[in-house]
């Protein structure tokens, strides 16, 4: 009797001689598959986490064993997916001449029963059949990750790290504020210079001293707070500081080119320049996608409606992007951008408008792109006389 569903992996092709590698790599240890071109086995190692020493030993047997069988050298092709160890295992196998690809793993198909195994065993004979067939000539089977330069990526660490910090003081605020509010206190503002000031002559609702312990725990929520705000103008500053000294071509003078546009702040273009234009991307379609803001219809048989936009691309970016349409139409009511949302939208509200940001989003962030690869300024947009780099 046939097994209803087969786990071995698909033979690879045996015109290129070719050793295929995957990774399922987790912080322990790596499971190493390894396949040679015109055989469908595919074999299983194991190494420590991080242990480069042992993955090349097992790459090196198999690529010499391969070279001897078939007679000719044998190029080496590996894949793992995007997670934990980042990209500088991608890095240090193109340094060992290994074509790497970096997989998205939302991209990979999965079974759709309601129960299905999960083990590391699958999950590299899954990478594995994925590798093969997108190297067969299956672009589509999977979507292949474009790691960042070392340098692009230490780049977008100031703007992240911000965005915690502002996360973390908030969390701070809240957290004073909501002790205070217990003890019928409502008008302290933990981010005055004075607050200590005001704390110490506060009282509760029913015109008590604030307890001791209470006290004394605002005042060490206080101080993480202070620190906190210390870390961020210390982050804002390195970020100003690299956008005064911008040299032509940098990252920095792209910013401050977006700087000049009104609508966009420091924060925002470099958010921007950081997470998106430092992709070369070929048109507006890819644009679009990797904001997410791409449709996602649903036509099969006599059904046929739209499932709203994929969020299949860069989260943050996304985010700012709508963001960004608000002030848009706020700072520039006279480019044909606004003009188009306002003769969409008209006077309705709800769901319409909240429709309607979404697709002007999409147009502006094409519209940026454009605006900082071929100088083509957005119709009716209004620039500024000089981008305040230092700003």
């Amino acid at each position: 009797m046939m097994p209803s569903h087969l786990n071995d992996t698909p033979a690879a092709g045996d015109k290129d001689a070719t050793l295929y590698v995957a990774f399922e790599l987790s912080k322990s240890k790596w499971l190493i598959g390894t396949v040679v071109s015109g055989e469908s086995k595919m074999s299983r190692h194991t190494a420590d986490g991080g242990d480069t020493a042992a993955v090349w030993q097992v790459i090196s047997k198999k690529r010499a064993c391969a070279a001897k069988k078939l007679g000719r050298p044998v190029r080496v092709v590996s894949c793992y997916e995007a997670g934990y160890d980042g990209f500088w295992l991608d890095r240090w196998l193109a340094e060992q001449g290994v074509a790497n690809r970096v997989l998205d793993p939302s991209s990979i198909e999965m079974p759709r029963r309601a129960r299905q195994a999960k083990t590391d065993r699958l999950d590299l004979e899954r990478l594995m059949r994925v590798l093969i067939r997108h190297e067969g000539g299956e672009p589509r089977v999977c979507s292949v990750v474009r790691p960042p330069s070392p340098e692009q990526e230490d780049a977008r660490r100031l703007s992240r790290e911000r965005d915690r910090l502002i996360g973390e003081r908030t969390g701070h605020v809240n957290r004073i504020k909501g002790l205070l509010h217990g003890q019928g206190v409502r008008d302290l503002q933990p981010r005055r210079r004075d607050f200590l000031a005001q704390l110490a002559g506060a009282r509760t609702g029913d015109g008590r001293a604030l307890p001791p312990n209470l006290v004394a725990e605002i005042r060490r929520q206080h101080a993480r707070l202070t620190q906190v705000g210390e870390q961020l103008a210390e982050v804002e500053g390195q970020m100003a500081a690299e956008r005064a000294a911008a040299a032509p071509g940098s990252r920095a003078s792209r910013v401050n080119h977006l700087i000049g546009l009104r609508s966009l702040g420091p924060i925002g273009s470099e958010t921007l320049v950081s997470e998106v234009f430092w992709r070369d991307f070929q048109n507006r379609r890819q644009v679009g996608s990797y904001f997410g803001l791409t449709g996602t219809p649903f036509d099969s048989g006599q059904s046929s409606r739209e499932q709203g936009i994929s969020k299949s691309g860069n989260a943050r970016a996304r985010t700012l992007a709508i963001e960004l349409s608000w002030l848009w139409l706020r700072y520039q009511p006279d480019s044909a951008l606004s003009l188009w949302f306002k003769q969409r939208v008209g006077d309705q509200k709800g769901r319409v408008k909240r429709i309607a940001i979404v697709a002007l989003a999409r147009k502006l962030m094409v519209a940026l792109w454009r605006f900082l690869t071929l100088g083509l300024v957005p119709d009716g947009a209004i620039v500024r006389a000089a981008a305040p780099a230092g700003r």
